[in-house]
């Protein structure tokens, strides 16, 4: 039996989305009301393996908090990109970095890095088959073909290491079987949304093993764009484009497994995407009345074209979501990625080795109407080349009559990163040019032991020590700024490579678990973890000042590195699988404390950037509920509810130009105190015909910040974090498929969904300028209601 046949097989009690979720294959026979006997026990609910821990484990048997799920979810819901992952965990939340469709904001308990530049570093680690995604820009891409995605909540530095402060996502991709098989699928819904997708898994030809995947897609914008209405605009570039939010995007993989020897096996994966598209539309949701972006566009303003009108910028500021819209420049979004990975695995008997070395190309362009309006306010463009290279030899194994499990390694990681970020405002009243680039090497060794020292008790220690090397490259250059006088280019700072010192860190981040097997359903554990993410260079930074003994370059931030975040992460858990296999129960509670935690603080001065902050100490707090229940054949049931409490104890600001601790008045970004979802897998029929099955997901987010701004102002022009704060959103996604339709010796699906049911429409993020631009704030919202056809045919 292919593989493609035996997931359709599996398909029909998968359980549904957002917690620790399994395939659950049909029922064998009822359950009876007496007691389970061991036979019931394997019925039920089934189980997913997972490598989350570097080998091959029951997912409620591994001690740390962990959701997984399986391809069999992952094809019913139609998940093809990693911005659809957001509710599979409970206190994940994924977002689109404003602006943009590929860079993403991944929070787990209450951790997010906000600012997308190419010298931050996420909070969670991304991983693609063990390779390293070290980058938000380009994040968001499409995967045609995967086994599983595992997310793992909490520090996770010992096995993964750098960047994995909140947590880590893994996606598996499916390896190449050696049967003949595959799968193609075509999509057609709203907007024009057409959506190509196909696996082929190739006949072990020798050695070797070969499987291509990949998908297309394409859709009409979301937003109309409309001739502009304001005479004599001196637009930063004509527009050229009728509508926004667009998506053409595709993907393609190539996998070969080759069997070296009984015991050896390669894998070579190379990937690649590419999307060229509109961004989303900044859309204008308010403009302080205090503030000054008005005179601007004044005809006897410096700057602006002459014939010019007064046009107040309030004219074009909408709370809700817009269908048409008007700006004045030409905006587009394109990346362009690659990988090559080889994995070498020797399995040697009493111990496994691997070898992981990757390489990792990112092209990324985009150019934004930032204030999404017909004036030319904000107009700015990142233009990005980026190269990653990894290396990673592990050692995984049993011993001492296979109650000590271990698993050893080394790591080396490598990346170069250019950034160019032209800028214009105010109709050209200021042009700048701005360039940051950064190098930084990293080598890493950890290990963790498994020791099994009572019957059912097992304590776990892991250490992971770090190296990490980083310098900088900073260029900005003022072309024009007619509020400062300076009508000819002036170069205010070009640091290159080794002008300021490098920043150079090195951390030790251990792990104690101890785990106990109340019962073959029931397990208890208590961890600590430490977590660490790198500081670094801020290379957007505008804050320069005369040179100095200390600093000769002028560049303050650049001469002194934000510190690394560090968080010591205290969790109790509990996992249960009961009621004859049916239910499945976890609960987590976690305590974790942050110091220097690294926050981006919005400015617009001369030039859009963000200054680093760290904020000293926080405290964040949460519970965390997973549970999968199968009633009956028919039917699975799963939910989860996540509460966070976050706290700052500690955040130095200046007030007034004295340092002050204004923990109290600091709100905490993409931290929502509730977030919950459930679903529903219901099987109506079946028969020689094929099967019908339903699904139904509801997911919901409470109200958050998007910025650690003030809660209080002494102004109203200050920026205030109720301003760019979410309401949250409550999501509802039905899907009905007619699967195992048989026709010409395959298996054919059709599926009818709607995407976003009762049409949520408060703006997921925003971008807040701040007084300087008039309190001007642009938001952004998550897709409407769509609806669609599937059709797929296995083999």
């Amino acid at each position: 039996m292919s593989r493609f046949r035996a997931a359709s097989a599996l398909a029909s009690g998968m359980s549904a989305a957002s917690m620790t979720i399994v395939a659950a294959p049909a029922f064998a026979q009822e359950v009876a009301a007496t007691p389970p006997s061991k036979q019931d026990l394997e019925i039920g609910i089934g189980d997913i393996v997972v490598t989350a821990q570097k080998r091959s484990e029951n997912v409620q048997n591994v001690p740390i908090a962990i959701s997984a799920v399986s391809s069999a979810y992952l094809e019913s819901r139609g998940v093809d990109s990693i911005d659809k992952l957001g509710t599979i965990a409970p206190n994940m939340k994924i977002e689109r970095a404003p602006g943009s469709k590929t860079v993403s904001q991944i929070s787990i308990r209450g951790s997010v890095t906000i600012n997308p530049a190419i010298t931050w570093e996420p909070a969670v680690g991304l991983y693609m088959d063990g390779v390293y995604i070290a980058k938000a820009q380009g994040s968001i891409f499409d995967i045609a073909d995967l086994e599983r995605v595992e997310v793992l909540r909490g520090p996770q530095g010992t096995l993964y290491g750098r960047n994995a402060l909140a947590g880590a996502v893994n996606l598996i991709t499916r390896k190449p079987s050696g049967e003949l098989g595959g799968t193609a699928e075509f999509t057609y819904g709203s907007f024009d949304e057409v959506k190509f997708r196909g696996v082929l898994d190739l006949p072990k030809l020798g050695i070797f093993s070969v499987k291509l995947s990949g998908q297309y897609r394409s859709r009409g914008g979301l937003i109309d764009i409309v001739p502009n209405p304001v005479p004599n605009v001196p637009a930063a570039q004509a527009p050229k484009v009728d509508e926004a939010d667009t998506i053409n995007s595709g993907s393609f993989m190539v996998q070969v497994r080759a069997e070296l020897a009984e015991n050896i096996t390669a894998d070579y994966t190379f990937d690649y995407s590419r999307s060229k598209q509109q961004p989303q539309l900044s859309q204008l949701l308010q403009v302080n009345e205090n503030g000054d972006p008005r005179d601007i566009f004044d005809p006897n303003s410096p700057g602006y074209a002459s014939g010019g009108a007064y046009f107040p910028l309030n004219l074009y500021t909408d709370p809700k979501r817009v269908t048409t819209a008007s700006i004045d420049a030409d905006v587009y979004e394109k990346t362009r990625s690659y990988g090559h990975a080889l994995t070498l695995t020797g399995d040697f008997g009493g111990a496994t080795v691997k070898s992981t070395t990757a390489y990792r190309n990112l092209k990324y362009s985009d150019g934004l109407d930032l204030d999404g309006s017909p004036l030319p306010v904000a107009y700015t463009q990142r233009i990005t080349d980026y190269h990653a290279f990894s290396q990673e030899l592990q050692v995984t194994g049993k011993a001492i009559s296979d109650k000590l499990s271990y698993a050893a390694g080394a790591f080396y990681f490598t990346e170069k990163a250019e950034t160019a970020n032209p800028q214009s405002y105010f109709g050209g009243a200021t042009d700048l040019d701005s360039e940051y680039g950064s190098h930084t090497k990293a080598l890493a060794l950890y290990t963790q032991l498994d020791y099994e020292f009572l019957q059912g008790l097992k304590l776990t220690l892991g250490a992971r020590y770090t190296h990490e090397r980083k310098d900088i490259r900073r260029f900005f250059r003022i072309n024009y700024d007619a509020a400062s006088g300076i009508t000819s280019p002036l170069v205010v700072a070009d640091i290159g490579y080794g002008d300021v010192p490098d920043a150079k860190y090195n951390s030790f981040t251990p792990a104690v678990t101890l785990g106990y097997e109340l019962t073959d359903q029931v397990n208890v554990y208590a961890r600590y973890a430490k977590g660490f993410k790198s500081g670094g260079f801020n290379g957007e930074t505008n804050v320069f000042v005369a040179p100095t003994a200390d600093c000769p370059s002028g560049a303050t931030e650049l001469c002194n590195p934000y510190k690394p975040e560090t968080v010591d992460s205290y969790e109790l858990g509990i996992k249960t699988k009961t009621f004859g296999n049916r239910l499945i129960f976890n609960v987590s509670a976690f305590r974790d404390e942050h110091k220097n935690m690294q926050l981006a603080i919005f400015t617009a001065g001369t030039g859009a950037a963000s200054i680093v902050r760290n904020a000293g100490a926080a405290r964040i707090q949460g519970l965390e509920f997973e549970t999968v229940f199968h009633p009956f054949d028919a039917l699975t049931l799963n939910g989860s509810l996540a509460l966070l409490d976050p706290k700052y104890k500690r955040f130095m600001d200046l007030v007034n130009g004295v340092e002050t601790n204004v923990a109290d008045n600091r709100a905490f970004p993409h931290a929502p105190k509730v977030t919950a979802s459930g679903g529903a897998d219901l099987k109506v029929a079946q028969g020689d015909w094929g099967k019908l099955n339903l699904y139904a997901d509801v997911s919901y987010v409470a109200k958050y910040y998007t910025y650690p701004y003030a809660l209080a102002t002494a102004a109203p022009s200050d920026q205030n974090a109720h301003t760019s704060q979410s309401k949250g959103r409550t999501i509802v996604n039905l899907r009905a498929s007619l699967t195992q339709l048989p026709l010409l010796g395959a298996e054919t699906e059709l599926s009818l969904f709607v995407r976003n049911l009762t049409r949520e429409a408060s703006p997921t993020n925003f971008i807040d300028f701040g007084p300087s631009f008039g309190g001007m704030v642009a938001g952004y919202f998550p897709e409407p209601r769509t609806f669609g056809v599937t059709v797929g045919v296995k083999f």
